[in-house]
């Protein structure tokens, strides 16, 4: 699988997790399964192929999207097609990371795609055309670094109620949202607005999908899975809630999911 990771530095590494390009290798299936993840995702082309979605439901083709394209933050998977041998690169950012890039709301882009020429108009597809031309992997990563550092929004600082509750969702000693308001000194109200601007989804809705998240980090290459042990591990109100929360997310159960041994984490291959 070739595929190459890069780690921007400051400032932009407290938005973005990585850079990454995939050679257009293509997948032993023809769909995947994408795990919510709370984040992000800018994905670019470097073909002319278009970006190709699925039906989570029913896996029937919907309209495909000619890229760049940003990825919101979603509380459910996405069925995306994999077959078609596409180079492409992107950018993975931390959950809340996106918002100093887009020009809008994180809120906005909920569960959805865009093209990014809809948020960045004609130089989207002058950044394509500069990184297809681009002589090599560096290259392009340095030249999305800087074009990132061009359009994010100054000053580039998440609101500081929104760094603490990002923190506060990674604790699975939180039992509440009730519980972080009152630690913020927050209106409902006002922290929900807050995550619409800067996270993209609602503080309920993140929190079950960063609570998933860290069940998949637990389960991730394991032989088996111990639902009870993890589900009190993670706050989760008994075994039943957690087997529940995981085959929601996921469309597998826990140890359905471990049995199949998944190479990529967020990615469940389909056949259709």
């Amino acid at each position: 699988m070739d595929a190459f990771i890069y780690r921007p530095g400051p400032p932009l590494r407290e938005f973005i997790d990585w850079f990454w390009f995939w050679d257009g290798r293509p997948m032993p299936t023809p769909m995947e399964r994408v795990l919510p993840s709370g984040a992000f995702d800018l994905v670019i082309n470097l073909g002319d192929e278009r970006f190709r979605f699925y039906d989570p439901i029913a896996l029937t083709p919907l309209e495909p999207l000619a890229g760049p394209i940003v990825s919101g933050a979603h509380a459910s998977h996405f069925v995306i097609g994999t077959a078609t041998g596409m180079a492409m690169m992107g950018v993975h950012f931390k959950p809340g990371g996106a918002f100093p890039f887009l020009g809008v709301p994180a809120g906005d882009l909920e569960g959805t795609h865009a093209p990014l020429d809809a948020l960045w108009g004609a130089s989207a597809r002058a950044l394509r055309e500069r990184l297809v031309e681009a002589p090599t992997g560096e290259d392009r990563f340095r030249l999305l670094e800087s074009m990132l550092l061009t359009y994010a929004r100054r000053p580039l600082r998440h609101h500081p109620a929104v760094v603490e509750a990002l923190r506060a969702f990674e604790d699975p000693s939180l039992r509440s949202v009730a519980e972080l308001n009152t630690r913020l000194g927050l209106s409902p109200k006002r922290l929900i607005a807050l995550f619409h601007d800067e996270v993209g989804l609602g503080p309920k809705a993140f929190w079950r999908v960063r609570r998933f998240q860290a069940t998949l980090r637990r389960v991730d290459g394991s032989r088996s899975v111990r639902c009870a042990e993890l589900a009190a591990e993670l706050g989760y109100c008994d075994q039943s809630h957690f087997n529940r929360e995981f085959r929601g997310f996921v469309g597998l159960s826990p140890r359905a999911y471990v049995a199949r041994g998944i190479e990529r984490p967020n990615h469940v291959p389909l056949h259709g």
